[in-house]
């Protein structure tokens, strides 16, 4: 009961966002765009400005493309065997190679495991940002029949604002610039606004979701890798990570989370099955309900 506890306020938060959007009809792109260029960018520098740089960072960005390489191979395996076309192919990658560690992973991060645990989790959702403005730009345009350049893929990472902010607080901490504590203290604040505005803006998505035909077994092959082959193969990982307990549980539990919400924009964006994607966000998010207490318990929470 405890560890439903953790996880129902997050689902509260986010069933608040489902029923305002249904009532109210917002305006989700102008608020995702409040978060994506003012909030994230500002949570990523504090959390960057603020924690010493560590080795340890460069760990969770070698194994989570180690990880993404594992879930790819074995995706492709399986999708080979249901003789699934370019187009399936693309969208169940999209699917299972990228879990929701902003709107989701991080809140669970911090009401599971402590404030360490947040700060690592934001590492690793701008880690994940990465990969999937690189990679799943290119599994997404493979799919659609477009194509996309090295040098396409390396602006696109450079138009992510978090990664900005990342880079800025890095910049701050080699360069020794301090900045007066209430300024920080306002950067903070304002930072710390991006959880539960990221939480409600899934909530949002989650009630424009249409009900659209779609192959079933396309939708079993993400549920099962992303909600359970991936925090398996991620606890494999860990027992060879040269990180503190903590980093590792954090690796384990945002791997474990459900389908990213970006996954779907890009779906969407490059036409790739954008049904199969949004119901697997549906479906995923529902089913980590029992499947996150689950890890957690299993993580020892």
């Amino acid at each position: 009961m405890d560890l439903l506890m953790i996880i129902l306020p997050v689902f509260l938060v986010f069933a608040a966002g489902y029923v305002a959007d249904k009532m109210l009809k917002f305006d989700i792109k102008s608020i995702s765009a409040m978060s994506l260029y003012i909030l994230l960018p500002i949570l990523t520098f504090n959390t960057f400005y603020r924690n010493p740089l560590t080795i340890d960072y460069l760990y969770l960005f070698i194994f989570t493309f180690v990880l993404t390489g594992i879930l790819m191979v074995i995706t492709v395996i399986w999708g080979y065997f249901m003789k699934s076309s370019k187009e399936d192919m693309s969208a169940i990658l999209l699917g299972t190679l990228f879990p929701n560690s902003g709107n989701y992973g991080t809140p669970v991060a911090l009401f599971a495991l402590g404030a360490v645990a947040f700060d690592y989790a934001i590492v690793l959702m701008v880690l994940h940002g990465f990969v999937i403005s690189t990679v799943g730009i290119f599994i997404a345009s493979f799919g659609s029949g477009a194509t996309i350049t090295v040098r396409e893929a390396v602006t696109n990472i450079f138009k992510i604002p978090v990664i900005h902010g990342a880079i800025a607080g890095v910049l701050f901490q080699l360069f020794n610039i301090r900045l007066d504590e209430g300024i920080m203290d306002i950067v903070e604040m304002t930072g710390n606004a991006a959880i539960p505005v990221v939480m409600l803006i899934l909530g949002m998505q989650l009630a424009r979701i249409t009900k659209e035909s779609f192959a079933i077994k396309d939708v079993t092959a993400v549920v099962s890798i992303r909600m359970i082959i991936s925090p398996v193969i991620a606890a494999l990982l860990v027992l060879v990570m040269p990180v503190d307990e903590t980093m590792k549980m954090v690796f384990i539990l945002l791997n474990a989370m459900p389908v990213a919400a970006n996954s779907t924009m890009l779906a969407v964006q490059f036409n790739v099955k954008p049904n199969v994607v949004s119901f697997s966000t549906l479906i995923t998010t529902l089913i980590s309900i029992i499947t996150i207490p689950i890890c957690l318990y299993l993580l020892g929470v």
